[in-house]
């Protein structure tokens, strides 16, 4: 409404000027070069506006073809730019579909289109790794690393490179300065968290572990049993050195994250025995057997009790029965000191009642045992050899990795290096067994604090 008053308006006022024009008529002369031009003053108007109209059009005709080679040239680069981006694009996605040559081709196609090279030197570094180029991809990785836009991609390419050649210390140099640039990226402090246990830098292993759980890198739940492992090792790690107070402060620390974790109970056990606390290590061992029994909690036991006679030392044994009564290994650590103290009756009620709850290996060779020291029968010994013999192989800290077994609890894997992966468990493929690892002596005998 507004806008067609506004052209009624503009009409009268055209109407207007005109008829004013036609009431007051003149003249106009124009004398040049001895020529003499009369009309009248409403012509002269006329004529001018369409001089002015022509100049107009004339100036807009030059001034487009004074722009058109730079408009030229802009079209023709907003084309190499979408010829280039679209390349970039099926490069990307041939490397997604695994299609090495395709990605390489696109790849040098979009580098010629396209002045981008953190974009087109990553697409080249993906497509070398497919074609199993390591080299190149290398160098392009690298080249990357000047850039301070693409130097994060391109020190986790270099990373990934490193892990995938098993070479971790370079692995763990690369990693590090990748969160000097990405402090709070989850895969990557993962990763670093991984590499700093499995060099044994377990203070920063632990101080990174804290960083990844908050930024949901790791579960929660999954990092208390990490923490745990890390405290067993630094405590391993301070009795090396002669810190038997740090030593003993860690494995508090580590049984009192988790109780009934038997590595950490059996550690904090044998450091308190060696400072002569006996007291507080049956306790110890008392409180994880509660929450699982297990053949090397009876070990620690046997030695906490060691200044007992034979029957007291009985009597001790069977407060861990009265705790599992069902459980086998609550059976099998009575009938071993029932065994020690010649209390053969007590030993063979308890061997029966642990081959009626499950039958194993071990337990048929403490029946062997058992018959040769009571009634020196070899051929009743014999018969349960022939029987442990064919029976499934025993428990054993066994990797989840690699499935190697070990003579005692690491916190490495001492064939493949892995970090917290060694299971109380049968061992599924038959594989030699691995010595005790540096990292964890004080798990195969007690030592001074």
């Amino acid at each position: 409404m507004i806008r067609a008053i506004w052209f009624l308006i503009k009409v009268a006022v055209v109407i207007a000027i005109a008829v004013w024009l036609a009431d007051r008529p003149g003249t106009v002369t124009v004398t040049w070069l001895g020529y003499v031009i009369e009309m009248s003053f409403a012509v002269a108007v006329l004529i001018g506006l369409a001089a002015l109209a022509l100049a107009a059009l004339g100036y807009r005709f030059v001034r487009g073809l004074l722009r058109s080679p730079g408009k030229l040239r802009r079209y023709g680069r907003s084309r190499r730019r979408e010829r280039g981006y679209r390349a970039l694009t099926q490069g990307l996605v041939a490397v997604a579909a695994g299609d090495a040559h395709t990605a390489r081709k696109m790849a040098r196609k979009a580098d010629g289109l396209l002045n981008e090279p953190p974009l087109t030197m990553l697409l080249s570094a993906q497509a070398a790794q497919l074609q199993g180029d390591d080299r190149a991809a290398r160098e392009y990785f690298t080249a990357m690393l000047d850039r301070p836009e693409t130097a994060f991609l391109g020190l986790r390419g270099l990373l990934t490179q490193s892990l995938k050649a098993g070479d971790r210390v370079e692995a763990l140099q690369l990693a590090r300065r990748a969160r000097s640039l990405q402090p709070n990226t989850p895969w990557l402090l993962g990763t670093l968290y991984d590499l700093e246990a499995r060099a044994g830098d377990w203070a920063s292993a632990e101080g990174t572990l804290q960083q990844a759980i908050q930024a949901g890198a790791i579960p929660a739940e999954d990092g208390r049993r990490h923490r745990t492992v890390l405290l067993l090792e630094r405590s391993f790690e301070a009795e090396r050195r002669g810190r038997g107070d740090a030593a003993l402060s860690h494995a508090q620390q580590a049984h009192d994250l988790m109780p009934g974790f038997v590595p950490a109970a059996v550690r904090l056990a044998r450091l308190q025995l060696a400072a002569g606390r006996h007291k507080q290590a049956s306790k110890v061992i008392e409180r994880a057997w509660r929450q699982g029994p297990h053949p090397e909690l009876a070990d620690v036991y046997r030695e906490v009790t060691d200044g007992y006679d034979p029957v007291a030392r009985v009597k001790l044994f069977e407060k861990l029965l009265t705790q599992a009564p069902n459980s086998v290994e609550s059976q099998i650590a009575v009938a071993r000191v029932a065994m020690e103290a010649k209390l053969w009756g007590e030993a063979r009620n308890r061997l029966t009642r642990a081959l009626e709850i499950e039958p194993s290996r071990r337990l048929y060779r403490l029946l062997a045992e058992l018959e040769r020291n009571e009634r020196q029968d070899e051929e009743a010994a014999r018969g349960w050899l022939a029987k442990a013999a064919a029976a499934p192989a025993d428990p054993a800290w066994t990797c989840t990795e690699c499935s190697a077994v070990s003579h005692a609890w690491g916190g490495l894997c001492g064939h493949c290096g892995a970090f917290d992966s060694l299971q109380w468990k049968a061992p599924t493929l038959a594989v030699s067994l691995m010595e005790p690892t540096e990292a964890a002596p004080a798990l195969a005998k007690p030592s001074a604090a």
